[in-house]
C-alpha cells in the first residue's frame, strides 16, 4: 500500500506565502511524476504544477512566476511553495504522484486526501 501524506495549507492574507508538502510512504519501488492539483466547489480539478523524477517541471499559465514546485528524492516528498498568493489562488490542493509499487509493476496514480488553501482579500 501507498500513502501520501499533505500538510502546510491554511489560511493566509493576499500577497502572502505558504509551503505545501506531500510525503509518499509504503510500497514504493520508484516515483516518476509528482505533482500538485487545485480544485473549487463546481469545477474541474486542474494541474497547478507537476515535476518528473528528472526535475523537469510544469506549470499551469496562472501560477508562472509566483509557485516552485520542488522534490526531495531521498524523502518521497514533493513540495510547492506558493509565493504571492491571490484570492483566486484559493482551492483545495491535491498532491499526487505516479508510483511503481514493485519492480515489474505497472505505474499507479496515487492522490493526497487534499489540503485546504485560503487566501483572504
Amino acid at each position: 500500500q501507498v500513502q501520501l501524506v499533505e500538510s502546510g495549507g491554511g489560511l493566509v492574507q493576499a500577497g502572502g506565502s505558504l509551503r505545501l508538502a506531500c510525503a509518499a510512504s509504503g510500497r514504493i519501488f520508484s516515483i516518476n511524476t509528482m505533482g500538485w492539483y487545485r480544485q473549487t466547489p463546481g469545477k474541474q480539478r486542474e494541474l497547478v504544477a507537476a515535476i518528473t523524477s528528472s526535475g523537469s517541471t510544469n506549470y499551469a499559465d496562472s501560477v508562472k512566476g509566483r509557485f516552485t514546485i520542488s522534490r526531495d528524492n531521498a524523502k518521497n516528498t514533493v513540495y510547492l511553495q506558493m509565493n504571492s498568493l491571490k484570492p483566486e489562488d484559493t482551492a483545495v490542493y491535491y498532491c499526487n504522484t505516479v508510483i511503481r509499487p514493485r519492480p515489474g509493476d505497472l505505474p499507479y496514480n496515487y492522490w493526497g486526501q487534499g489540503t485546504q488553501v485560503t487566501v483572504s482579500s
